[in-house]
């Protein structure tokens, strides 16, 4: 997400109906948003890359072609700049994970599309330099205030809908009555770990493929053989 203020300056809109002159405060709030939008990405793939820590508005800057007080005109702070990419983090790893799970029948079909869609969101390293929750939990694991409680926050909801489609499996009986809900969300997350460290640190191609293979032979210990 690269380029300079001039690759984001709108000044027609295309419609349905053809090419539409927009007005100079409609023009001005288009580009304003979307030179946002540049800046706050830019500033999560830094964030991906080298840490929350590392995010100033300079850095921003930098990356992308702003002046600082440009990039501080539209995102304000640094602690602001760093609130909005761990939500925009959030926004696109359900995005990427959550939604198209929603898609499918709920229960095991559900959970399975979750565990398979975050598991190759990891593995793309490529087009995902880190996940934001596991790196900032550890770069923030000791620092109180604003930053810590958001992630927190985002995190927290993440299990509890992660564990809230392991019960719908239990509940549906593709899961054994006795699976334990929150047990099986923490050793999802185990291996979702195993697969960051591999894929970062190791650049291991096959991560991946073995954390499924692992909660394959989770899954058929939890498996209701009945339904």
């Amino acid at each position: 997400m690269r380029g300079g203020p001039a690759d984001l300056d709108p000044v027609l809109l295309t419609t349905a109906h053809g090419r539409a002159k927009v007005r100079p405060m409609e023009a001005k709030t288009q580009k304003s948003e979307l030179s946002r939008t540049a800046i706050v990405g830019a500033a999560l793939e830094l964030a991906t890359e080298k840490g929350l820590e590392a995010l100033t508005l300079q850095a921003v800057a930098d990356r992308i072609g702003f002046s600082k007080s440009g990039v501080f005109s539209r995102v304000g702070a640094r602690e602001a700049l760093q609130i909005a990419v761990i939500e925009e983090f959030g926004r696109r790893f359900l995005a990427d994970v959550f939604v198209p799970a929603m898609a499918r029948p709920r229960g095991l079909p559900r959970l399975e599309a979750i565990v398979r869609g975050w598991f190759a969101r990891l593995q793309d390293a490529q087009a995902h330099a880190g996940c934001l929750f596991s790196a900032g939990a550890f770069e923030l694991a000791n620092r109180e205030g604003p930053l810590r409680d958001l992630l927190a926050g985002e995190i927290s909801r993440w299990r509890t809908a992660l564990r809230r489609t392991v019960q719908l499996a239990i509940e549906t009986g593709e899961l054994k009555a006795d699976t334990d809900a929150d047990q099986m969300v923490g050793e999802i997350y185990s291996l979702a770990l195993g697969v960051i460290h591999d894929v970062r640190f190791l650049h291991d191609a096959n991560a991946a493929n073995r954390a499924l293979n692992t909660w394959a032979k989770l899954l058929s210990l939890h498996r209701n053989r009945s339904t």
